[in-house]
């Protein structure tokens, strides 16, 4: 064995498994089922050109050596950005720790109980901090989340409104500079007309639906928005508030003095820079709009036995159920990174944080009191965090700071923005004087101590927060850790079993491809650093995105969206500049088959496109007449086709270059949903069936992990007809020669998580991609070939194989009262995660191994699917006291002096002998959802305290 040999670590089968695998699969090879499975028209003709792979031990000495290059000076730029101190017992025990960062969206909350309170935690901390009654489970930046306030205040416009076409939304100009490209991207295709100006002086008028203002603002200062707040509230205009979430600690609550809407990120909670991520943006708002928050809600419910439970409140806002009626697109969420800020709010308690938010205020105070001895003008009145200085000279001034590894913010010819955080100290003041009076000509005197609160009484909180037992109880390491781990052990994760769900592709993470990001040269990177700076950065996205566009055949690359959803939006806006250049502003149509991921209609109906459906066939694949009917019918507005590929039903259809031909004749470009990409990678791919754009989900194909939900990134490789509109970002230029304006806040998205992806390539090379995506294809089918004795698999190729997942139909089971809820939650005793619940078709599982797993897991899961069946079939309909209904079965039950169920307790807790050996029991009995959204709980009170 060549233990040097990445790919044999990464894939499951060994040689000998293989064998017996082809042969229950009926195939003479694992060459001869990739020939009967893709078809030969759209097979790569050579190789993948990318590098020599890299053995584990060589690959770390390269990104050594690459973190070298990036420069890390002290960051004082601020812009929503800050150095943080991560507490170690998080780092070790959350970021570094496999049984958090493998687990999946918590679908299933009976095996996520851990991961909803920490959530939940997260949501109470937001809430009391913003003094908001409601929170969601985090977004992907402040960014994006300011752009959905808006969107969400927009969609909840009074009727007056609506027929009054208020269309017109406010942003003051002290708003960070990328939320407002972001809120330009977003607001333009839905007919949303922002108006900028200086909210002291800005008059409201009926036609002004809202309004959002930055808390302290852009420069540093704090207003007191009272007026503004009455002026808003004449015309019914509601007021959304980007926040810094840690200066709430010490300034009065945007829910206090009138706020709708509360956004921000939690990065300055702990989390490292990244270079722009990832990092969970907050939301907060009002209960009225429960119904209309994006992204999820984590609920207080109970079980079965009546015991608190917590779950995903409001499902059905979820994109999939609402598609071309969904008012957001928001898919991912970055769960990890918001369980980690939550995490830090427990760890350090409202002391803490208080503590922590003084300290910066006081030193910020004293950077002030220096200015005044060097005879400096400090624009800001009231300030937390952030001074604005005129200098004679900024140029000057940043020459010598660079110098001496200092960077401060410019924003202009005269004026240098000075922004103190969580690391800073005395000595770090006393530097920035000297620096400052050295670009002056001033003498410096050295201050000797740290000056008091300089915050007015009237901007000052008064009221309490976070006085939840939780964030009293764990202040020490030792209670922190055990804590912790805790709440792992009631999550199941990739470290228990494979986690087999179709179109999520939950492979390995493997360990060497997570270790550099907790290094600090690639932690501590400032997103808005002088390129210069950041050049091991700027060398792994390039390399990443010329392998990209090597692996999609396609031209250039933008690395920004940070969720696979955002690459969705991206392509589309791509598309739509495109069209608009040539003048073409009229092609508004996007054709999406009816088999689609659910937020691909979300997406371009966000996106200025109006979409129409078009018809499956009875084997589930595109139906081509109907296709083509409906181009021609809108030929003169066609503007896209979203195709995913091989299709949601697991199905490489063979007619795909003649849709892709259709939609170029009819004058529409091809938008690929590179949700299945790992079935395609080195033996296929997106420019070859003729697409024009694919997005990628690096955390499904490319290996960055779900964390629970997220980080997610969503890049899009594009045509090189396409490539002059990639997106941009307003402080550090990225995209094509005409970018369209920014998708998310950062330049390159959650820059951190790329570092996976490049390792993934670059120890697997051009080879182990392609065995890896044949392996991913040969476990598929080895699952198919046992399970299709017991169960109807749904689609197949015209061979009679599927591609890398396959559907599972369990709709016939309806006669034994059985559905497919009983059998996933039957399958928690059975130690899995079920596969994905009814979709695309509705009473079925969607199955995907991934190429990461062997034989012998394979062969456990098909052996609790087939032991299901027969329990099943033993069924009577009506029987509402089965080990079905009564499932997932938990340690109580079963250690319990009663047991009045008609099966024995091993059956429920046993039914497979390797049970025996390596048992995961689930904390929670099966939850009521329908309690939950009757009763909606989204704090850390006991429900106790609801009923």
């Amino acid at each position: 064995m060549k233990t040097d040999s990445f790919v044999l670590r990464h894939i499951g089968p060994q040689k000998d498994e293989v064998e017996e695998m082809v042969k229950t699969i009926g195939v003479n090879s694992i060459d001869d089922l990739i020939n009967k499975t893709i078809p030969s028209n759209i097979r790569l003709a050579k190789d993948l050109n990318l590098p020599e792979p890299l053995s584990e031990f060589k690959y770390l000495t390269h990104i050594q050596k690459l973190s070298n290059k990036n420069k890390l000076f002290k960051n004082y730029i601020g812009l929503g950005y800050h150095p943080t101190i991560l507490p170690g017992v998080i780092q070790r025990n959350i970021l570094e720790n496999p049984g958090w960062y493998t687990s999946y969206t918590p679908y299933q909350a009976e095996i996520s109980q851990g991961r909803l309170e920490a959530l939940l935690n997260y949501q109470t901390m937001v809430m009391e901090l913003t003094g908001m009654e409601l929170a969601n489970a985090s977004l992907l930046d402040e960014g994006t989340a300011a752009a959905e306030a808006m969107l969400m205040l927009f969609n909840s416009r009074s009727r007056t409104q609506k027929k009054e076409s208020a269309t017109k939304f406010f942003v003051s100009n002290e708003v960070l500079p990328q939320t407002i490209d972001v809120l330009k991207t977003r607001a333009y295709p839905l007919g949303i007309e922002l108006v900028f100006g200086n909210h002291q002086n800005f008059e409201f008028t009926s036609a002004v639906y809202g309004a959002l203002i930055q808390y302290p603002s852009k420069s540093g200062q704090i207003y007191d928005y009272s007026s503004f707040i009455d002026k808003a509230k004449v015309v019914d205009a509601k007021i959304a508030v980007a926040a810094d979430l840690l200066s709430l600690t010490i300034l009065t609550p945007p829910g206090e003095w009138g706020a709708d809407v509360v956004v921000g990120t939690t990065q300055r909670f702990g989390i490292p820079m990244g270079y722009g991520g990832p990092h969970a943006g907050y939301f907060a708002t009002k209960e009225a709009y429960k119904r209309a928050i994006p992204g999820r809600i984590i609920g207080v419910s109970h079980d079965k036995n009546g015991n608190r439970a917590l779950r995903m409140a409001l499902q059905t806002r979820e994109q999939h159920i609402k598609r071309e009626k969904a008012t957001s697109n928001i898919c991912t969420a970055q769960v990890l990174l918001a369980v980690m800020a939550g995490m830090y709010g427990v760890y350090h308690g409202s002391k803490g944080l208080i503590y922590i938010a003084s300290k910066i205020q006081k030193l910020t105070t004293t950077l002030n009191e220096g200015l005044k001895q060097l005879n400096l003008k400090q624009l800001n009145t009231a300030f937390f965090d952030t001074l604005t200085v005129e200098v004679s000279n900024a140029a000057n001034l940043k020459k010598i700071a660079e110098k001496k590894e200092i960077n401060f913010f410019y924003p202009s010819s005269n004026l240098v923005s000075i922004s103190i955080n969580e690391t800073s100290n005395l000595e770090d003041i006393n530097e920035i004087l000297s620096i400052i009076a050295e670009a002056e000509g001033e003498k410096y005197i050295n201050l000797n101590s740290v000056a008091e609160n300089s915050i007015p009484k009237n901007l000052t909180r008064q009221s309490p927060f976070m006085e939840n037992d939780i964030f009293k109880k764990y202040h020490s390491e030792t209670e922190m850790m055990r804590y912790i781990k805790r709440l792992e052990l009631k999550d199941l994760s990739l470290t228990h079993s494979m986690i087999s769900l179709g179109s999520c592709t939950m492979k390995l993470n493997a360990a060497t491809e997570m270790l550099p990001l907790s290094w600090p040269n690639w932690g501590n990177m400032h997103p808005f650093v002088p390129i210069e700076q950041a050049k091991g950065y700027q060398e792994v996205i390039t390399d990443l995105g010329t392998y990209l566009n090597e692996i999609t055949g396609f031209e250039a690359t933008s690395l920004q969206p940070n969720s696979g959803a955002q690459g969705e939006y991206a392509g589309l806006t791509v598309i739509k500049a495109y069209h608009e250049s040539k003048g073409d502003n009229h092609r508004n149509i996007c054709l999406i088959p009816s088999s689609a991921h659910g937020t691909n209609p979300a997406s371009a109906v966000m996106a200025g496109f109006k979409v129409v459906v078009t018809k499956s066939t009875d084997k589930g694949n595109i139906d081509v007449d109907d296709l083509r009917e409906k181009a021609e019918l809108y030929k003169d507005s066609l503007g896209a086709l979203m195709v995913t590929y091989p299709s949601t039903h697991g199905v490489f259809e063979s007619s795909i270059k003649e849709i892709t031909k259709i939609i170029h004749e009819f004058g529409g470009q091809v938008y690929m949903d590179g949700a299945n990409m790992n079935a395609q990678v080195g033996l296929t791919n997106p420019a070859t069936i003729g697409a024009d754009v694919c997005h990628l989900n690096l955390h499904k194909t490319f290996a960055i992990p779900h964390g629970g939900g997220g980080p997610g990134v969503g890049p899009i490789c594009v045509a090189k007809h396409l490539a002059p509109f990639l997106p941009s970002n307003p402080i550090i230029p990225t995209g094509g020669q005409t970018p369209t304006t920014a998708i998310s806040s950062a330049p390159w998205g959650s820059a951190l998580v790329l570092l996976i992806s490049y390792s993934y390539i670059r120890m697997l090379g051009a080879n182990g991609l392609k065995q890896s995506t044949k392996y991913a294809i040969l476990n598929a089918n080895y699952i198919k070939a046992r399970l299709e004795k017991h169960y109807k698999i749904l689609y197949t190729g015209e061979n009679g194989f599927a591609a890398h997942e396959m559907i599972v139909d369990f709709r016939e089971f309806k006669e034994n009262g059985v559905d497919v809820t009983d059998v996933s939650k039957r399958l928690m005793d059975f130690g899995y995660h079920a596969p994905t619940v009814s979709f695309p078709v509705h009473d079925t599982l969607m199955i995907e191994p991934t190429e990461s797993e062997n034989k012998n897991e394979l062969d456990r899961f098909c052996e609790a699917l087939i032991t299901i069946k027969n329990e099943i079939t033993e069924m009577k309909s009506g029987d509402t006291n089965s080990v079905l209904k009564n499932a997932p079965h938990t340690q109580e039950m079963l250690t319990s002096n009663e047991w009045d169920y008609p099966y024995t307790r091993q059956k429920a807790a046993f039914p497979l002998p390797y049970l025996k050996e390596n048992k995961f029991w689930p904390s929670v009995r099966r939850i009521d959802d329908a309690f939950g959204d009757r009763n909606l709980v989204c704090s850390c009170n006991p429900i106790e305290d609801y009923i």
